[in-house]
């Protein structure tokens, strides 16, 4: 059964993403330091633990929105999932249920273009991969289905998981219509999200493409956002989002923290310390204050992590006023963005 959304939740600035939550391994430094050893993340367990994450995220929107004296501070909880996140969206659905969530009252975004093949499990043969891509318009019409059944009345948002021109989705103009056909009977938003040294021009083609109208009189835009990687190390698509934000797309940060590289440069330790905020408060403090409006996730994986993270909405005020000193931080942490990605893919499933 499809359940049309007739009336979407506005995105909110910050949320949390599900990449490292929904599966027992994740490329995030130190894993072993949260979970433990990679036999001890059952299902279950990993569960509870995105349980606690998730009633956290809630907490602090309900506080910020009771506490708040304008209408305008409301904070509404924004969760992202993905097919390929393991069982992210089975988890979210399940405790937005239990919780007996109005979909009206939060924000769910996921990503279908990935299949997840791990089996739950963190260290893989040789040669084997946790996921799997594929683009396709059958895959996709499977996938859909699949996050209906999770998440249906809450979805807000669907985006094509890293999309790339080797993939083949940015020139499958079938692929395209069955999206469009997505937005217009289920009310659902279309976004991608992108990867990799070409994040720039993968974006800046992707905005070209337009779809037909339901009525077929005239043609719109495809995707209304896009998910990108941007942070103080990889700094090379910010051109392309400010175009895209100029163009009315929302900007959607992933991997703000590097996946914990950022956490450990010496300008971003100096500058916490002179701020008097946390590291991670400081990295995600310096996407907030980009000219292109960035809504920023969070890859939080406990509760303690998750409110520091939501903390740099403070620190990110500061560093607008400080135009300068924000110049300074992004100029000494900048890295080249092949050497970024390289250095990314080297990290290990852990």
């Amino acid at each position: 059964m499809v359940v049309v959304r007739m009336t979407s939740t506005p995105m909110p600035r910050m949320g949390l993403g599900m990449a490292a939550l929904g599966r027992p391994g994740y490329i995030t430094l130190d894993r072993a330091s949260i979970f433990g050893m990679n036999g001890d993340r059952t299902i279950e367990k990993m569960q509870n633990q995105a349980n606690l994450v998730m009633e956290e995220l809630f907490q602090v929107c309900e506080t910020a929105t009771t506490t708040s004296t304008s209408r305008q501070n409301k904070q509404t909880p924004w969760i992202d999932c993905a097919r390929s996140y393991g069982l992210s969206e089975k988890f979210v659905g399940e405790f937005l249920r239990l919780r007996n969530v109005d979909p009206k009252s939060v924000y769910i975004s996921s990503k279908w273009g990935y299949t997840y093949v791990a089996d739950f499990k963190v260290e893989l043969d040789p040669g084997a991969k946790h996921e799997i891509k594929d683009h396709s318009t059958a895959n996709f019409l499977t996938q859909v289905k699949e996050t209906e059944e999770y998440l249906g009345e809450y979805v807000d948002l669907y985006q094509i998981h890293s999309a790339t021109f080797d993939s083949g989705i940015l020139t499958d103009y079938e692929a395209h219509e069955a999206l469009g056909l997505c937005r217009e009977k289920r009310g659902w938003a279309i976004g991608l999200s992108v990867s990799g040294p070409e994040q720039g021009d993968i974006l800046r083609a992707a905005r070209k493409i337009l779809v037909n109208t339901q009525d077929g009189d005239s043609k719109v835009p495809l995707f209304d956002s896009v998910q990108c990687t941007y942070n103080v190390l990889e700094q090379k698509p910010g051109e392309a989002l400010l175009e895209a934000h100029e163009a009315g797309m929302d900007i959607i940060i992933k991997e703000g923290l590097a996946n914990g590289r950022a956490l450990r440069h010496p300008t971003i330790l100096e500058y916490s310390k002179q701020l008097g905020c946390e590291p991670d408060q400081l990295a995600l403090a310096c996407i907030l204050a980009q000219p292109f409006r960035p809504r920023v996730l969070s890859g939080a994986v406990t509760p303690e992590q998750l409110c520091s993270n939501l903390k740099a909405q403070d620190v990110a005020n500061r560093l607008i006023e400080s135009q300068s000193m924000l110049s300074e931080i992004m100029t000494a942490t900048c890295m080249d963005s092949e050497v970024y990605w390289s250095d990314r893919a080297a990290l290990a499933w852990n």
